[in-house]
């Protein structure tokens, strides 16, 4: 009877697995999606999957190199914008950017990747001047581009993807890196 049990239950989770992979979101061409940290790594790889999909990707990169790259690997749909996310002044002028190509649509998604490890060493081997390098783009950026954009994010009843790591949980050694990906973690919490 045990046997019975499970292979029924195997079949309708594995139906149900089926059913949620077969849904498609609507009108996926016309939704806008801004990624963080697009010069190289995962901002990069998931900017160029989105927009071979047909999303609308809004890639914003450290560097004009990176955007000049990304932009010749990725369809004319994908566009890039500078953005230096420890600059207020510069998270701003990209937030309306942002604006002027979401429109009243708003933002379906927003992705903050953008993020450094280094300096890492033992504690004691570093001031507060490293740590803050580290924390001002993990984790003090991450949060005032989100703030930033949120209300975009809310129009279009969209998601905010916040990429942390799992030493946001155990810390395996000194610097900024842990301590920044622990707060991510909090954020990303308090602001479900």
């Amino acid at each position: 009877m045990w046997l019975w049990v499970s292979v029924v239950l195997l079949g309708l989770f594995l139906l149900r697995r089926w059913h949620r992979e077969r849904q498609t979101v609507p009108r996926l061409w016309e939704k806008h999606v801004l990624i963080t940290g697009c010069d190289s790594g995962f901002g990069n790889l998931l900017a160029r999957q989105l927009d071979q999909r047909g999303l609308r990707v809004l890639a914003a990169c450290l560097t004009e190199a990176g955007a000049a790259q990304l932009r010749a690997s990725a369809s004319p749909r994908l566009q890039t914008v500078l953005l230096d996310v420890t600059s207020s002044q510069n998270i701003a002028t990209v937030t309306a950017w942002v604006r002027e190509r979401v429109g009243d649509q708003g933002l379906w998604g927003l992705v903050n990747n953008a993020g450094i490890a280094i300096p890492v060493a033992p504690n004691e081997w570093l001031t507060k001047d490293d740590f803050m390098k580290v924390l001002n783009v993990n984790l003090l950026g991450l949060v005032e581009v989100t703030l930033s954009l949120l209300p975009l994010v809310r129009r279009a009843r969209g998601r905010v993807v916040n990429v942390a790591s799992v030493m946001g949980r155990v810390s395996f050694f000194g610097g900024g890196y842990c301590v920044s990906k622990y707060g991510v973690e909090a954020f990303s919490d308090s602001l479900r």
